[in-house]
């Protein structure tokens, strides 16, 4: 019956900031733009097959989030094949991590954020 998760939708503030970050940093490819009609506009992106649904508000914007934790989204996680590597590859680009890097016998984790304050998990499985 369910297959798969077929996207993640991000609201942003500044759609071509947030295309720039996920494209140009994290690697992810644009697949695809949208209007919809009553002032929502989508890009979707790609990496490896999972899909990120960027959402903007053109004419109602959305309500300001909850500091702290809430239902909804809370983070995305995206594996890499070197932790330090990615998060000095990171840090190169001026994006700080915000917590971790923990490693454990099993795998290493970290956070980041997006330019919207999304926090986005880096891990990398070890010995698998």
């Amino acid at each position: 019956m369910f297959k798969r998760i077929d996207h993640i939708e991000i609201v942003t503030v500044d759609e071509e900031r947030a295309v720039r970050f996920y494209t140009e940093v994290l690697g992810f490819r644009v697949r695809s733009r949208f209007a919809v009609p009553g002032g929502l506009k989508l890009v979707y992106l790609d990496l490896g097959g999972t899909t990120v649904e960027l959402m903007t508000f053109t004419e109602t914007p959305p309500q300001p989030r909850a500091e702290g934790e809430r239902l909804g989204y809370r983070m995305m996680a995206l594996e890499v094949d070197d932790m330090q590597g990615a998060l000095d590859a990171l840090k190169a680009r001026g994006i700080e991590c915000t917590w971790g890097p923990l490693v454990r016998p099993a795998y290493a984790r970290a956070e980041i954020r997006d330019p919207d304050g999304n926090s986005i998990e880096l891990r990398q499985w070890i010995g698998q």
